[in-house]
């Protein structure tokens, strides 16, 4: 890592995959930051991270001392985070009866227990510092449990009330925290094969959500947001 790279401010993106948190990756990067791009293959974000003069670390978010040994690596080569894009996701779909235990709870180790475990290890330095944003991207899911969403309703409505939370404890502490409500199907390369039937309108483009991702962390303090919704036109709400 150059001495130019090192001073440029950090931004950690925690559950990196082909839709938005490469989205995340490249928007924050062509801005100046210096991008920590976290998944649990590092082999599969080693050659974005490599193109966007970042670092891949290979991060189960669900376990602390994986969390602890991901960012201590990030600070030594990189430096503190500046900001923090909770990215990581996972969706367990069925009625009460048809998910498991197992689902049940990797949904909630994932989508809670991870931002929990990330955010612990970022705030003591944005703190410190009164300055720096944690972004959560959360889902519709979070504000109305359907049906077949008894597992991953549960853990992003448990996420948000975590973000809460962290934003009533930080925001006095000069700490931006936010949460991104994304209301539609990501357009990432699976789920647009998956859905190959639908027109382009009919998904959410990756970059457009990390454009709304930068620009909360460019808020002035004044007026801080705490939840931003994401959604495409034509969805019906």
């Amino acid at each position: 890592m150059s001495e130019v790279a090192e001073r440029r401010p950090v931004c950690v993106i925690a559950g990196v995959g082909p839709g938005n948190g490469e989205a995340f990756a490249r928007r924050f990067a062509a801005e100046g930051y210096s991008v920590a791009l976290l998944a649990r293959r590092k082999d599969r974000i080693e050659p974005l991270a490599a193109e966007l003069r970042g670092a891949a670390f290979g991060c189960d978010l669900t376990d602390a001392a994986s969390v602890e040994a991901a960012f201590a690596a990030i600070e030594a080569q990189q430096g503190p985070a500046a900001v923090l894009i909770y990215n990581a996701g996972k969706g367990v779909w069925g009625d009460v009866e048809k998910v498991t235990q197992a689902d049940f709870e990797e949904a909630w180790r994932v989508n809670t227990l991870g931002l929990f475990l990330a955010s612990r290890r970022v705030i003591p330095g944005m703190a410190a510092s009164a300055r720096g944003g944690i972004v959560v991207v959360g889902a519709t899911a979070s504000l109305r449990g359907m049906a077949g969403t008894a597992a991953f309703a549960s853990a992003k409505a448990a996420q948000r009330s975590l973000a809460q939370s962290l934003a009533r404890y930080l925001w006095p502490k000069g700490v931006h925290v936010s949460l991104i409500i994304v209301d539609g199907v990501v357009g990432g390369p699976e789920t647009r094969k998956m859905l190959s039937d639908k027109p382009d309108d009919f998904f959410i483009k990756p970059a457009a959500i990390a454009d709304i991702a930068l620009a909360l962390t460019r808020q002035e303090r004044s007026a801080w947001s705490f939840e931003a919704e994401a959604r495409p036109f034509g969805e019906k709400w």
